[in-house]
């Protein structure tokens, strides 16, 4: 997986939303293998970091996050 994502789940400082979309996109590029797409496949690219993104919001709103104490 690619390295420069950072893990979004912390309880001292929850994942905002720029973190998530930049997560999304790293994320979307990796699997595509695309920095930035053609114009012919920006809709398709666009919509995976949408999904992804919206997807990963989910994700970390129901994970139970252990806080120190």
């Amino acid at each position: 997986m690619c390295r420069s994502i950072k893990v979004l789940r912390s309880a001292e400082s929850p994942a905002t939303d720029a973190d998530i979309e930049a997560a999304a996109l790293q994320f979307v590029r990796k699997i595509s293998g695309y920095r930035q797409p053609s114009r012919a496949n920006a809709e398709a690219f666009d919509q995976a970091v949408t999904e992804v993104a919206e997807s990963s919001r989910r994700l970390l709103s129901q994970l139970a996050v252990r806080t120190s104490g």
